[in-house]
């Protein structure tokens, strides 16, 4: 939990020079109804032996936007 916010899901997983690139969505804001939390991509970047290099958000969005490519 490095944003202090539990990941949804795991969206992507690529080796990025010889360590892993992982892309986690997170809510970031909880609302009623739940098609309007905003959410958020957090590009994380881990040793081959899972110890932490960086992470950075990548994007942010309402739960109920049209998919589109976050890169």
């Amino acid at each position: 939990m490095l944003t202090g916010r539990h990941p949804e899901s795991v969206v992507s997983i690529e080796p990025r020079d010889g360590n892993w690139c992982v892309g986690v969505e997170v809510v970031e804001t909880h609302r009623i109804p739940d098609s309007a939390d905003i959410l958020a991509i957090y590009e994380v970047l881990v040793r081959p032996d899972g110890d932490l290099l960086s992470y950075r958000r990548v994007r942010r969005y309402t739960r109920g936007q049209v998919d589109r490519p976050w890169r």
